[in-house]
């Protein structure tokens, strides 16, 4: 199981650049079932705000609500993984209090990766953080 979060997502329906590919790649194995993951509901809601900023609502819901089926049953945040969350933000001041609290989301759910172009994640030592760029996927496809 992985846990990805919304770089991802954006990057995978967004234009020309280098992650784009490798996160399109990591979108149809998990589409398919060659990979298991997940992601939470705060993290699609803050896909749907990026994206509506960019392309308006109503394509910013058509697609928050696929990638709700996508990755469904979503994780769900806990008041626990809030305070863990907000321990390593405290600790790490290069990882913002969302991605701390996703990244103890992740490792809750036994995650073998947490899947971001967001490099603060490499620096918690609780989670393994994997790029979306072409090896980065290309290491969990294989």
């Amino acid at each position: 199981m992985i846990v990805v979060d919304t770089t991802v997502l954006v990057y995978a329906v967004g234009s020309e650049h280098a992650y784009r590919d490798p996160s399109r790649s990591l979108m149809e194995a998990i589409g398919s079932g060659a990979i298991r993951a997940t992601t939470s509901v705060e993290v699609i809601q803050e896909f749907a705000h990026v994206r509506a900023c960019r392309r308006g609502r109503a394509d910013a819901r058509r697609l928050a609500t696929a990638y709700a089926d996508l990755f469904g049953p979503l994780a769900t945040t806990t008041e626990r993984h809030l305070r863990t969350g907000l321990d390593w933000w405290d600790r790490h001041k290069a990882i913002g209090a969302f991605d701390a609290v996703l990244a103890a989301v992740a490792q809750d759910l036994g995650a073998t990766a947490l899947i971001s172009s967001d490099r603060a994640f490499a620096r918690l030592t609780e989670v393994t953080h994997v790029l979306p760029d072409e090896s980065g996927i290309a290491a969990l496809l294989a």
